[in-house]
Order: structure tokens, then C-alpha cells, then sequence
């Protein structure tokens, strides 16, 4: 197999994800995919018709985020109707898979230049044809009896009581992705990467983040109420079935303490971001300096009731086909979906908290969901150069129990 080769990587900001205080809340979501691949084209000088592929994330295909986002945002972008696109869904993973699969393509050797990436707005979610449904498993009830699947911030105290993780470790994790986050912002680490939004009548809407909070303290998170006690023993349905049944019908007796709150979870964001591919053959015919190859790539599943557990093994099952150790990777991104993840992972994995989210996480930032995986790649590889350090692993729990994981190494 042939290398794949990272040539590029941008983003959008993050928009506040909420009609009438985000930045980013009147945009179309196909205007923010087109943002990024006009972006990635004009920074590369790309001829789009050599683009055989745009792969996106998207999560929630529903409402404007259906019809192939992909395909629209690189049509939008001017690119030329001869590069094709497909839009992907495996939730929170989604943008990590849509890199993954753009490398796959490229090493494979049956693509040459692919864009994987992806876009989110969750300011659109709630509006009529836009609303998840409250069960992931859609109303299989033969599915629901097997493995049922409850709302996530309830699957993060429940991993955090099981894990004897109290809510001051929480409470501090968050706090010290607003500081980091801050740092980041203050010294420029995001910039290389950042791309301005403009709306369609060429007024700036957004050129920085708009989700952070650095004058969070401690004392502050700990003023914050949890949020996810209603939400557990909410009735969902005329049987009475609740979250909190849910994850007790797996977990029998089962004692959930409450610590999850909007302070310790990801900030719900609008944004979008790319990653440029392409195979050393084609990168060398053209001028393209890679900044990065792929070195491995891999998929893995956990418990679906409890869902956030797979980062885990994920970041074990890349290493070893890796070749690598723990002790190789210079540095870590796992997605801060609530900070039980990121915690628990850092545990598990005796890892130094110094090379894990060293610039923020969502907690901080936001995850703006079918993007998230693509903007973190491209954050580990600016790290990467910023501190000219060698290996980055990125992953991130998903929906159903699921966690896609990527090691890149720096050219």
C-alpha cells in the first residue's frame, strides 16, 4: 500500500450553537462546508478537478444538514463538478472516519486527492424535521431489549459513579480545558488553521471562537447544577420507561450520583473543518508538501448501553497496529463529549495529563459533532509542528458504543 499524506488542514470557529446568540446560527450548513473546501483549495492551489473525493461527517442528516452535505458545500465552493462527494454518519465519529476513509481510498490506490472533513450545525437542531429521536434505536424494541441505549450525559454519570470518579476531579478537568483553551487563544496556536466565515452578502459573521469561558473558576463549576437527574427518570413513553431503567435493566442495582453539568460537558457549537489528502505520487507530480502521513487508523465498539466507554480500547487497538507504545505518542486528543471521557481515559491509560488536550477540549471549545474528529486532527498537527514533536493520537467516543481512532505522524 502507498502512504497517505496530510497536506492541509483548516476550520471554521465554533459558533455558540443556539439561534440568536450564535455567530454561525443563520448561516446554511452547506455554507460553512463551502467555508472550508474554498479555504483548502485556495491555501493549496488545488485544481478541484483532480479532487476525486470530499468525504464529510455529518451527524445529524436531517432538516437543511440532509441531501449529501458534502457534495453541496464543494459545489457551493466553486469546485469543479467532476470532484464527487458522500456525507457519512457514525455520530460524534463521524469526522475522524471521514479522514480515516479519505486515507483508506488514497492507500488503497484507488484515489489520488481527497478532502475528508465534515460540518455541524446544532443550532438547526430542534427545528421541524431537525429533532433526534429520543431513542437511538429508533423504536426497535427487539434492538432496545438487547442493547438499550440511553441518553448520553446520563451514560457519563453512570460511568463516572461506576468508576469511583467524583465530580471535584470533573469539576477540575473542565476547568483546566477553559484555561488551556484560553492559553491557545491568547498565543495564536489556532491560527494557522482558522478560517473566517463570511455570510453570502460578504459581511464578516465569524473569525474567532465564540463558545469559550476563560473566567470559569473551580468555584464557579462547582456552583453549577447537574444536569441529567430529570433527564434520567423522564418518562419517555406511556409504559413509563425511563434513561435510568434503561441502564438498569443492563447494570442491576446500579447507583448513579449525578455530576455532569454544562460546565463539565461539551459546549454545543456550529463548525465545520478539512483535511487535504493526497498519495506521495500525486503530492510530488504537483508541488504538495505533506506535513504528515497517516500511520494507522482503526474502529471499535464497547458496551452500546453505556456508550462512552470505547476511546479505550480504540487508542490500544491503533497502537499496537501501530507498532507503537503509549510512551511514542507525543500527543493525545480525546474529545471532551463530557469530561468522564477524557478523564477516565487518561486513567486507564496512566497517560502524563501534560500531552492530553493540551490546547482545550470541548468542554471549552465545543463539539459541533460531525465535524469534531476532522478539527482535532488538524489541531494535533499544528500542535505537532508548534512543538516539532513527532506522533499524534486523536479519538473520540460515539453513539451506540463506538470510538474511531487515527495516529498521524508528522513529516
Amino acid at each position: 500500500m502507498t502512504d497517505a499524506w496530510i497536506i492541509d488542514a483548516c476550520r471554521t470557529p465554533r459558533g455558540i450553537g443556539k439561534k440568536g446568540k450564535g455567530a454561525l446560527a443563520e448561516q446554511h450548513p452547506q455554507h460553512l462546508g463551502a467555508t472550508v473546501l474554498k479555504a483548502i483549495a485556495e491555501r493549496n492551489d488545488l485544481n478541484t478537478a483532480d479532487v476525486d473525493d470530499v468525504i464529510f461527517g455529518t451527524s445529524s442528516q436531517r432538516g437543511r444538514q440532509s441531501g449529501d452535505l458534502a457534495r453541496m458545500s464543494a459545489l457551493e465552493a466553486g469546485y469543479d463538478i467532476r470532484s464527487s462527494g458522500m456525507t457519512l454518519d457514525r455520530f460524534c465519529g463521524s469526522g475522524i472516519t471521514s479522514v480515516n476513509l479519505a486515507a483508506m481510498s488514497i492507500m488503497s490506490g484507488t484515489e489520488d486527492l481527497v478532502i475528508g472533513g465534515g460540518a455541524e450545525m446544532m443550532s438547526i437542531y430542534g427545528e421541524e424535521g431537525a429533532t433526534p429521536t429520543p431513542f437511538l434505536d429508533n423504536g426497535n424494541l427487539a434492538l432496545r431489549a438487547l442493547h438499550p441505549q440511553p441518553h448520553q450525559g446520563v451514560c457519563a454519570d453512570a460511568i463516572a459513579s461506576m468508576e469511583g470518579i467524583d465530580r471535584q476531579a470533573l469539576d477540575a478537568l473542565a476547568y483546566v480545558s477553559q484555561q488551556r483553551a484560553a492559553n491557545a487563544i491568547d498565543n495564536g496556536y489556532f491560527d494557522n488553521s482558522l478560517v473566517p466565515v463570511y455570510s453570502i452578502d460578504g459581511t464578516l459573521a465569524l473569525d474567532k471562537e465564540q463558545f469559550p469561558r476563560p473566567q470559569t473558576t473551580l468555584e464557579g463549576l462547582a456552583e453549577l447544577k447537574a444536569s441529567f437527574a430529570p433527564i434520567a427518570d423522564y418518562a419517555l413513553d406511556e409504559s413509563g420507561l425511563t434513561y435510568r431503567s434503561m441502564l438498569l435493566q443492563k447494570y442491576p442495582g446500579l447507583e448513579i450520583t449525578h455530576m455532569h453539568h454544562a460546565g463539565n460537558s461539551s459546549g454545543v457549537v456550529d463548525g465545520a473543518g478539512a483535511v487535504l489528502l493526497a498519495s506521495p505520487e500525486y503530492a510530488k507530480a504537483h508541488g504538495m508538501k505533506p506535513r504528515a502521513r497517516i500511520k494507522a487508523m482503526c474502529n471499535m465498539g464497547d458496551c452500546p448501553t453505556l456508550m462512552l466507554n470505547a476511546p479505550v480500547p480504540a487508542a490500544r487497538k491503533v497502537l499496537a497496529k501501530a507498532g507503537l507504545s503509549i510512551e511514542d505518542i507525543d500527543l493525545f486528543e480525546i474529545n471532551e463529549a463530557f469530561s468522564v471521557v477524557a478523564e477516565k481515559f487518561i486513567r486507564d491509560l496512566q497517560l502524563n495529563r501534560d500531552k492530553v488536550n493540551v490546547n482545550g477540549g470541548a468542554m471549552a471549545l465545543g463539539h459541533p459533532i460531525g465535524a469534531t474528529g476532522a478539527l482535532l486532527i488538524g489541531t494535533v498537527l499544528d500542535e505537532l509542528e508548534r512543538r516539532d514533536q513527532q506522533f499524534g493520537l486523536i479519538t473520540m467516543c460515539a453513539a451506540g458504543g463506538m470510538a474511531p481512532a487515527i495516529i498521524i505522524e508528522r513529516i
